[in-house]
């Protein structure tokens, strides 16, 4: 459990800075924010995280396009149902691909734009309860340190965006190539030049 918390979490930043960098507008945003709310304090504490739509919304966004687990935790059905016309018998395993859903044009316009403005006015949450954003899972089944994961991403990005301005190291291109397995990070490790800002 460990290992698969330290994990996604990891992955999570990783995508975030990555997508932060390749929209330095979206970046300059976030750190407006965190520096109205930390005022030339030491660090924003999590007392100040309600404060932050716009961190949330940036947060969310890169659950939608980057799914830690694309392909979510098998389950299997204890009863015969009929889904979308398909008979699905009792026994069946059924795995969910949360990748596909997050990027289904029926449900978000423009599916694969990094648009952390589309969640600033919207209810959708990754809670569990909205179907649109199951990067945790749903329902009874759904991740049970989806909370604690995201306090911990949070307070990170927030202090992070807060202390430092990131800039691609050396010139490099930004790949954003995915790797294959169970946990999807990104092919080739971002190199970021963090410099502080106060």
């Amino acid at each position: 459990m460990f290992a698969a918390g330290t994990d996604t979490t990891f992955t999570n930043l990783e995508w975030t800075i990555s997508e932060l960098l390749r929209h330095p507008q979206i970046m300059k945003k976030l750190q407006h924010e965190a520096r109205q709310i930390g005022q030339g304090r030491s660090m924003i504490t999590e007392d100040d995280l309600d404060s932050m739509p716009y961190l949330k919304a940036v947060l969310k966004e890169t659950l939608r396009l980057h799914t830690p687990l694309p392909l979510l935790v098998p389950r299997e059905s204890t009863q015969d149902v009929k889904l979308l016309g398909y008979d699905i018998m009792a026994g069946t395993q059924v795995i969910i691909n949360a990748w596909a859903i997050a990027r289904d044009g029926l449900i978000w316009e423009e599916p694969n734009k990094f648009k952390p403005e589309r969640f600033l006015e919207s209810s959708i949450d990754y809670k569990g309860f909205h179907f649109e954003l199951i990067p945790f899972g749903a329902g009874r089944r759904g991740c049970p340190a989806n909370q604690f994961a995201m306090v911990i991403n949070e307070i990170v990005l927030a202090n992070l965006v807060y202390k430092f301005h990131f800039t691609l190291s050396g010139g490099v291109d930004l790949d954003m190539s995915e790797t294959s397995g169970l946990t999807v990070h990104k092919k080739l490790p971002i190199l970021v030049r963090a410099t502080p800002c106060c």
